[in-house]
């Protein structure tokens, strides 16, 4: 398979790769180990500043000494309001140093859903990033007697506050420069004397049906969990990482800060969610990880791109990929490749492949990681096509991320691979549902002990909500969440997430929702992919004049059917979609219909568009 990818540098590790049974103790002991070397790249303003280990170990004391100058205790908890910064990583190891409790708030949170996840974490100190998120603590601190302190990363456009409760970062560390040296040995003290079945972590959960739910993690399962994502793919200090999804969401907390690390991997931040594809060209990172409506974007690029590519360079992708795809094929089925279509492919990707794979900046990765939401498999075969190996992982917060992994030497799209060796996943007999047993499950709901009772059994088994079948090799199939089964007026069952997924591989479409339960038919909500549906029109000249008139256009209406039309064709006539309605609000993370990691949600969506959805059925 070596003709493809590499398979010698994407082998699992079983040894101890950083020793400590905690986090703290962890991050202290891969500093002194690894104290000159680079960590951490972040751009800012055009340059791009690097943290050694020794950097940020310096940076993370003063932090620490200045939280417990302020009184912060053992076990107390500060939150993170804050994009995904260096500052983040920063704030996050000086809490656990200092023997607290960790939690991270989704910048796009609202200040009512600030005030109540600090409520229920009961926080003591916040870290905000700037005076955007400051606003939102100081409208609702009178409601949080519990809150001391809220320090801000970025103070401009502060100068000229005045407030006793608010502090600079800077300050902070002044603050504990000069707390290290009254009180030496006590950050080391506060390191030791943390224990491994401590709470380190909470990550909440999105909410979509009620309040967000604080998923409690030990320093135990962290570091147990972390060690076990290097028997998956491992990671290497020669590696380099995009850091941009958020930080405060399971993925990029354990893939990202915590794996890295573990591994001494290095860690590159983007300037802001707009630039990542800009940013990835730069860092050209050898290790990738993101979510499908990332790999869905750069798809839609390239796609996009050849249409205003001349006839010989279509042509040539087109014998490109049409090689790479049956090469591709070859190698899932465990086939031999006949040496000509291996002369083929090398040329195929010296022509115009490895081009393509410039373009969007993966051409020095190793893999590709893709998951927190299920994935069209035609993507993946895509990627496959262009020589690069894209696996799929499953899990979700309560299984501190990762709970399956595909392997790169059997890549199976559509499945998201067999149970990770540190734990044990099997389906219910009666109802089908993924169930998840190992250290690397939560400690529970904070505050919530009869949803913890609800979620994981008296024999230990978390019950994940998600359906799926597993083959004769051991590999999973995610077919749907519990709840999101649909059952038409016919009583068929329907998986609406094949279809959703089908629809999202099209570069015009960006997310959709398949309603149809205890209805005749199917009909869809879709959101449609902005920039490349305004190119459409404006290659076209289809008038509009704004996202709301674009939407409407009929020429944009018949593009659309056309999506849902090839989309149909795979299926059966009672599976396929009759009717669709296009959102017309451009949205965005900060609005409500939409998951920190860009999802639709879909009961949201059912209730707010009610009236459209009805309007699809009359």
């Amino acid at each position: 398979m070596s003709y493809l990818w590499d398979l010698s540098n994407i082998q699992p590790r079983t040894d101890v790769v950083m020793p400590g049974e905690t986090m703290p103790a962890l991050f202290w002991n891969a500093v002194r180990a690894r104290s000159p070397n680079v960590w951490m790249r972040q751009k800012d303003l055009g340059i791009w500043r690097s943290w050694t280990w020794q950097q940020t170990g310096d940076a993370v004391s003063e932090i620490a000494h200045g939280l417990m100058a302020l009184g912060f205790a053992a076990r107390d908890t500060a939150s993170i309001l804050s994009n995904t910064t260096v500052e983040w990583v920063l704030c996050d190891l000086a809490v656990l140093s200092a023997g607290g409790v960790s939690n991270g708030i989704y910048p796009t949170d609202a200040a009512e859903q600030v005030q109540y996840l600090c409520q229920d974490s009961r926080t003591t100190v916040l870290f905000v990033e700037d005076d955007e998120q400051l606003d939102k603590a100081l409208e609702v601190r009178a409601q949080l007697p519990l809150l001391k302190k809220i320090i801000v990363e970025d103070m401009e456009g502060l100068r000229d506050l005045d407030d006793p409760q608010v502090m600079s970062l800077a300050a902070l560390r002044e603050l504990g420069q000069a707390y290290a040296k009254q009180h030496p040995g006590e950050l080391e003290a506060r390191v030791a004397a943390c224990r491994p079945d401590d709470l380190a972590i909470l990550v909440y959960t999105s909410g979509t049906t009620g309040r967000p739910k604080g998923a409690m993690h030990s320093h135990k399962g962290l570091v147990y969990t972390v060690r076990g994502y290097n028997t998956l793919i491992a990671r290497h200090e020669s590696d380099e990482c995009m850091c941009f999804l958020p930080l405060c969401h399971i993925a990029e907390r354990m893939g990202g800060e915590y794996f890295s690390l573990y591994t001494g991997a290095r860690l590159n931040f983007v300037e802001n969610p707009e630039t990542v594809p800009e940013n990835v060209r730069e860092i050209a990172p050898t290790v990738f990880t993101a979510v499908p409506r990332v790999w869905e974007k750069f798809y839609s690029g390239v796609t996009i791109t050849l249409k205003e590519a001349s006839g010989l360079q279509q042509a040539a992708y087109a014998w490109a990929i049409g090689v790479g795809q049956r090469v591709a094929e070859r190698v899932m089925a465990g086939q031999d490749v006949p040496g000509s279509l291996r002369l083929q492919f090398r040329l195929a990707r010296l022509l115009v492949l490895d081009n393509v794979r410039k373009l969007i900046g993966i051409h020095r990765a190793r893999f590709l990681v893709t998951g927190a939401a299920p994935i069209s498999p035609d993507l993946v075969r895509w990627y496959l096509a262009l020589g690069v190996p894209m696996l799929e992982v499953w899990g979700m917060t309560e299984t501190c991320g990762a709970s399956t992994g595909i392997p790169a030497e059997r890549i199976k799209p559509g499945s998201i691979g067999p149970a990770a060796q540190y734990n044990e996943v099997r389906l219910d007999p009666q109802t089908g549902e993924i169930l998840v047993r190992g250290p690397n499950v939560f400690m529970g709901y904070l505050n919530l002990p009869e949803k913890t009772a609800e979620t994981i059994d008296a024999d230990g088994w978390l019950h994940t909500g998600d359906v799926g079948v597993v083959d004769e090799e051991g590999f999973f199939r995610i077919t749907d969440r519990m709840k999101d089964i649909i059952i038409t007026a016919g009583g068929k069952n329907i998986t609406p997430s094949e279809l959703e997924n089908e629809l999202k591989f099209s570069p015009y479409v960006t997310d959709a929702v398949v309603i149809g339960d205890q209805r005749p038919y199917l009909t869809v909500i879709i959101m449609i992919d902005q920039d490349n549906v305004e190119k459409f029109a404006q290659d076209h000249d289809v008038p509009f004049s704004n996202y709301a008139s674009l939407t409407r256009a009929p020429e944009i209406q018949a593009l659309i059917q056309t999506e849902i039309d090839r989309v149909n064709k795979k299926f059966a006539r009672v599976e396929q979609i009759k009717k669709f309605f296009l959102l017309d609000t451009q949205l965005s993370a900060e609005d409500e219909e939409l998951t920190p990691t860009m999802k639709l949600k879909r009961k949201l969506v059912q209730q707010k568009y009610a009236a459209q959805i009805d309007a699809m059925y009359r």
